[in-house]
This record gives structure tokens, sequence and C-alpha cells, in this order.
């Protein structure tokens, strides 16, 4: 028998390699969405990953004071467009869920029926995107009404470089959550090679030192077709080094330029953290609905996961 996603994810010997997406528009009609899930799914069978994640999209206008560089449109309930995609595509979905619109009742509830009706329980909960908005329930009770729930959920987190990179305490999150049951991490997408090495090293020594068996983190990478999805990347709180804005603007093709990026990357962070006994993953996402980045989005995965898996055989080799 396959292995479960779960049960890759908590196997340090073996790969992790996801697909991240976003559910349609909300008002797009069934028969439209089943249509848009079997052309992404036609694009994917070109490569072998392990599953998908579903992400959850909000209105985040209340983070930043620039204008949101794409207009926000409310997508469909990641739910249904997960368990479809499960469905369709025969892989394991993961849902991002947003918990500070619904109060810690509402919550339960759609724990409920995440797992009765959509037979869905692999979760990444998310908390509010500012401090200044309205928060009818914090991460924090979140986690705790899914620990009491009776459903097997199985919880990841977020990993956040960029905060780590300004307040240097992202490690220390990342092992309160796991104390609060997270069993994996996604990060943000990596552009900003360094300040994911800084997070994963402090991370791993700090695991090390409290003797914690450190969790699977799942490094994101997206690509990066021009000056618009740059500055949505930004927006979102990216951190895009000046040095790699530069290359992909001036570049001759900058989605091409941007997967050359992406590989540097992973090849840094993989020769920095090799030493850490650190268990990696690879997420690969498209930050917008335009062909030619959902694509290049392909070319990047089969590309990072040659990376990886070649990584991850020198170190079974050593």
């Amino acid at each position: 028998m396959p292995l479960s996603l779960k049960q890759k994810i908590k196997d340090p010997k073996q790969g992790v390699y996801l697909i991240g997406t976003t559910p349609p528009k909300a008002d797009t009609a069934a028969d439209k969405v089943e249509r848009i899930a079997s052309k992404l799914l036609k694009r994917l069978n070109e490569i072998e990953f392990d599953g998908v994640v579903v992400y959850d999209i909000q209105d985040e206008s209340s983070r930043v004071a620039e204008q949101r560089p794409f207009p926000f449109h409310a997508t469909l309930d990641p739910r249904e467009y997960g368990q479809l995609l499960r469905k369709l595509a025969r892989r394991d979905v993961i849902t991002y869920k947003s918990v500070a619109q619904r109060d810690a009742e509402e919550f339960n509830q759609w724990l409920d029926t995440t797992s009765s009706d959509y037979d869905l329980h692999n979760l990444v909960l998310v908390g509010s995107p500012s401090s200044t908005g309205t928060i009818k329930l914090s991460l924090s009770e979140a986690y705790e009404k899914l620990a009491d729930h009776s459903a097997p959920f199985y919880l990841g987190g977020v990993a956040i470089a960029e905060r780590h990179a300004n307040k240097g305490n992202e490690h220390e999150r990342l092992i309160e959550k796991s104390k609060q049951g997270c069993e994996f991490f996604i990060t943000q997408a990596v552009y900003n090679a360094q300040a994911t090495i800084d997070l994963l090293t402090s991370y791993a020594r700090s695991c090390k030192q409290q003797g914690i068996t450190p969790k699977r983190i799942i490094l994101t990478f997206t690509p990066c077709g021009g000056e618009q999805t740059l500055e949505f990347m930004q927006w979102l709180g990216i951190s895009v080094p000046q040095a790699a804005k530069y290359r992909i603007l001036d570049a001759e093709n900058p989605l091409n330029e941007s997967i050359r990026i992406c590989r540097d990357n992973l090849q840094q962070i993989l020769h920095h953290c090799a030493q850490l006994d650190l268990p990696l993953g690879l997420n690969v996402e498209s930050l917008t609905n335009r062909k030619e980045e959902i694509d290049a989005s392909i070319l990047l995965f089969r590309l990072l996961k040659a990376t990886m898996e070649l990584h991850l055989a020198e170190k079974q080799v050593a």
C-alpha cells in the first residue's frame, strides 16, 4: 500500500512534494469548477506529487496600507474544492483555514462538517492577518478547540522567515505551535534564502537544546512572471532581496530567471542546513491564474523536486 501524506510527513526519510493552489471565484458555476480542477490536474499528470495544498484566500487589506496589486475576489470554500481535487486526483489534500472570522462555537461546527461532510482531516490553521481587525477567535483558541475535537485531524502551521528576520523569535513560535498540536509547517514563499536559513538553523538548534524532535518544514516556492506579480509578492509580505528583484525585472525572460533564483535558493538552503537533522519538504504554487505562471510552476516543481531528491540520496549515502 502506498504511504499516506501523513505517513510521509512523519517519516524523515521520505520526501514530501506538494502543489499549492487557490479555489476558483465563489460565484463560479459547479460545472466550470470541475473543468478548472480537471485542467489543473491534467497539467499535474506529468509530475509525481504527494498532495495538494488548498489555500483559504482572505482580504488582507487591513495588514498593509498599500493598495492590493490584484483586486480581492472571494473564492469557493476551500473544502469544496479540496474535496473535488482529492476525488479527481486521488491524492491527499491539506486545507488551509483562516480562523479569526468565526467564534468558538462556529469554528467547532466548521470542524464537525469538515470531518463528517467533506472527510478532510489535514489542516493548516491561519490567524488574523492583522491585530487591528475584528478577531472572533485567536489562533491559540482555535488550536485548543481542534485538540478537544473528536475527529482525527492532522494539524499543520505556517512558518514565516520574514517574521523571524524582523523579530528573531519565529523558531520559538514554531516550538510553541508544536506543543499546541502542529505536526508540520509550511513556509511562506521563499525568495530570501538567508532569512530561511536563519529560521531553520535557529529552530533546529533550539529543538536540539530542548531535546525536541523537530517537525517537518515544507518550503514553498513560486515563479514570478514580472513586475505586477513581484509587487503582489511583496504586498503579501514575501521578502525579495533587491538583487533578486532586479534579476527578474531586467531579465529577457523574467519567469525563467525567477525559476533559476528559486533553484539557487533551494540549493543554498539545502547546503547550509544539511547537518541540521531537520526534515524538509517542497510545496510549489502559482500566485496568479496566468497560464504562463501556472505552467512555469510545473517546470519549477520538476526542477526543485529533482534537486531535493538528489540531496536526500546524498544524505542517505553519507
